[in-house]
């Protein structure tokens, strides 16, 4: 199967451009405070490049796990399972071969949508079951980007998916996002360990470096906080963030029916990352990955990622997008 990208438009111009190598966002395009359109997501050159450059997940479907399991170990029926361990002890994004790394099969794309599915056998990094995936990106006229993950598995398996983009909405060639504001609907986060595995609590963040109840600067705290890679514990469905840039006067809204999200701010980007036409480095785009917790097969009191046969997971995610002087 070929390596091939689809470019979704919309009336107002915005463009998303997608591969089906890992099902990633190589290209989105949105209209700033002066009519002028910004690609405000990092990425590579060429869709080839997703294949043969190092670069950390831009814009790529993240599974069959997203995020961290201690250990790469879980126990489902009374069966202990080994996952590959792929970042240090801990098993990330679904191993050393995950979804991001896989050629999806493009079942229909048009001018404003691309359905993409992959099916992973039984036993792929040790996972048990068949999983069926089917990921459709949708582009509509109100300048609002929709991903819907549908999951299916034969054997009862786990399953956490999320799109990996990192975002500047300045411009991916305008340097770091410190002086982006940020707002999460969220009043718990789950603190980590030196692993970035959670440590089962439920912490509330009133008086921390995590609380973006109210829109602040991403980089005010960031120190404190020494860089934020955490899950945050969503109020409920809906609206879960709002990201803006004064910069450019682009704001972007999330919504989601997933339980959590992860602001991830580009920590570990090494500097002179390859990028499109440009080099990256350390905080040059934030990730807000909408998921299930991390390790939550682990942690009996977090959301669960188990899927049954015959009960389908299904998650939405949507990224809409405005500019003005807000």
């Amino acid at each position: 199967m070929n390596i091939s990208t689809y470019k979704l438009t919309n009336a107002s111009g915005m463009t998303v451009t997608v591969t089906n190598l890992g099902g990633a966002i190589v290209k989105l395009e949105v209209p700033d405070k002066n009519g002028k359109l910004r690609d405000v997501v990092l990425g590579l050159d060429s869709a080839e490049d997703y294949a043969t450059k190092k670069h950390p997940y831009f814009g790529v479907v993240a599974g069959r796990f997203a995020n961290r399991i201690k250990n790469g170990r879980f126990t489902l029926d009374g069966c202990e399972y080994q996952l590959e361990t792929n970042d240090g002890e801990q098993h990330l994004h679904g191993g050393f071969a995950g979804f991001d790394k896989k050629i999806w099969q493009v079942e229909e794309a048009t001018a404003s949508k691309i359905v993409l599915t992959y099916n992973s056998p039984g036993g792929e990094a040790n996972y048990p079951g068949n999983l069926n995936v089917c990921m459709t990106y949708s582009l509509c006229s109100e300048n609002i980007l929709r991903i819907d993950y549908h999951a299916t598995t034969d054997t009862k398996t786990i399953c956490n998916l999320t799109n990996h983009s990192y975002f500047n909405l300045s411009g991916h060639t305008e340097g770091d996002i410190l002086d982006h504001e940020l707002e999460l609907v969220a009043d718990k986060y789950t603190p980590v360990d030196e692993g970035l595995i959670p440590t089962g609590e439920l912490a509330d963040v009133t008086g921390t470096p995590f609380d973006f109840r109210m829109a602040k600067a991403i980089g005010r705290d960031i120190a404190a906080a020494g860089g934020y890679d955490h899950n945050y514990v969503l109020r409920a469905p809906g609206k879960a963030a709002v990201a803006y840039s004064p910069k450019s006067g682009i704001r972007m809204t999330v919504f989601t029916n997933s339980p959590g999200i992860q602001l991830y701010t580009g920590n570990m980007i090494e500097e002179g990352q390859a990028g499109k036409g440009t080099t990256y480095g350390k905080h040059s785009g934030f990730c807000l990955e909408t998921q299930i917790f991390p390790d939550a097969i682990n942690h009996a009191r977090f959301p669960s990622c188990v899927v049954e046969k015959g009960c389908p997971q299904e998650f939405y995610t949507e990224f809409m997008f405005e500019a003005g002087n807000f």
